[in-house]
Formats: structure tokens, C-alpha cells, sequence
């Protein structure tokens, strides 16, 4: 057989503004004052709710009156401090429940959010943090085989510098000029074979569109390359 829960009727003591706040959202939420302090401490732990602020029990001159009902002075007017009146489960103070309407009506103002914390959407946010902090480490602190290619990059660009023709100034007219452009020795002669493997691997380097392109040396290169040929023909 279900167990059925004990309510008991509790006055919460509490500022007017306070309480007409709680009735309007209530009414609002076509609820009652109790069904928004329950559906909080449902979502909210207890100890959270806990050290929530206090909105406090009325302050001084705060009150309201009321016309009595019964007894001896049924009839009369009487000044009380403002409350509400709700049935809950037993077990609850009075502070709880008072801090727990405050904090439903601060979810109602956006003042307040609800994270809802599930341990595998917590891994899964930890992970994601630690790959955004490993990928920042790796930006910041390249490895050391990055470090090591970039250096052997930049070796390379100094070798072909180094390596390079320099341009001649009054351009490629001669046999010999076509040979110093083209990288052979002095008084060689290479054949056709030989001429276009050069020019290959040459013009891969100084290719305006290469890395370590020149104009000047792509127009003397092209000019020693059909010197050559025509002289091998």
C-alpha cells in the first residue's frame, strides 16, 4: 500500500511586497504558493536552498488588517504582520520555505538558473575543457618536432639562397653566361638530357610561385635554357 505524506499547514511570516509577489506569480502559473515552494525544494538540494538569502519576516510598520472571524472579538479589526499560508510535507522550517519562494521568484526573473549536474554530462564538460586547454598548451608550446622542422625549413631557405645565381647585369648573351646560370662548370657540354634535368629542378626553385621565387632569375633561367638547347642542336 503508497504511503501517504503528512502535510501541515505553515504561516510564513513575510514582507507584503513579498507575499503579493508569491500570489501573483502563483496565479500567474495558475498554481498555488505551495506548488512553487515544492517544485523548488524538489529540483533544489536541500543545502543549497540552505544557504539561500533569507528574505526575512516583515519589517517594522509592515502589516495588515484583518476583520476576525470568531471568538470573543469576532468582527473587530486586527493588525498582523503579513503571511502565507501553506500546506506542505512535514518536516520543513519556516525559513526554508520562505528562502525557497524567494528563490522561485528569482528563477521567474532570471536572476537565478538551475544547472542540472549529471555525471556524464560533467565528464563529457571536463573533457571538452581539458582538450580546449591541451589544444591552447600545444598553440602556445609547439613540440619539439614542430620546432625541429621549422629550423629545417628555414635551413633549407638559407641553402638555396646561398646556392642561387645572381643575376647577371647585362643578362644571358653568351655560351659560358648560359652555363652559369644553368649551374654547369665553365667549358662543359651537357647534352639535352642533362640541360632539361637542370632546368627542371631550377625552375622548381625560382618559379616565381615557389616559396624562394625570383622574377629576374626565372627570366635568365628560361634565356640560358634555349641558348643551350640551340647550341646543342
Amino acid at each position: 500500500m503508497a504511503t501517504q505524506t503528512v502535510k501541515q499547514s505553515y504561516t510564513i511570516p513575510c514582507a507584503s511586497v513579498f507575499r503579493d509577489a508569491v500570489l501573483d506569480l502563483a496565479a500567474r502559473r495558475e498554481v498555488n504558493a505551495a506548488d512553487l515552494a515544492r517544485s523548488v525544494m524538489l529540483i533544489v538540494p536541500r543545502n543549497v536552498i540552505d544557504d539561500y538569502a533569507d528574505p526575512g519576516d516583515p519589517p517594522a510598520g509592515d502589516r495588515e488588517t484583518i476583520v476576525l472571524k470568531s471568538g470573543p472579538a469576532e468582527g473587530r479589526p486586527w493588525r498582523r504582520k503579513p503571511r502565507l499560508q501553506l500546506r506542505l510535507p512535514s518536516g520543513y522550517s519556516v525559513v526554508t520555505v520562505r528562502k525557497a519562494l524567494k528563490m522561485a521568484l528569482d528563477f521567474e526573473g532570471g536572476d537565478v538558473r538551475i544547472r542540472v549536474d549529471r555525471p556524464d554530462v560533467l565528464a563529457a564538460e571536463r573533457r571538452a575543457l581539458q582538450e580546449v586547454a591541451d589544444l591552447k598548451k600545444r598553440v602556445m608550446q609547439p613540440p619539439a618536432e614542430l620546432v625541429q622542422s621549422r629550423e629545417e625549413v628555414e635551413r633549407l631557405r638559407q641553402i638555396v639562397h646561398n646556392l642561387a645565381f645572381d643575376p647577371l647585369d647585362r643578362g644571358v648573351s653568351t655560351y659560358n653566361d648560359a652555363l652559369h646560370v644553368m649551374g654547369f662548370a665553365p667549358g662543359a657540354r651537357p647534352d639535352l638530357k642533362a640541360i632539361r634535368t637542370k632546368y627542371r629542378v631550377l625552375a622548381a626553385i625560382h618559379h616565381p610561385d615557389s616559396n624562394y621565387g625570383s622574377h629576374q632569375r626565372m627570366t635568365q633561367l628560361n634565356a640560358a635554357m634555349e641558348l643551350l638547347r640551340r647550341h646543342v642542336g
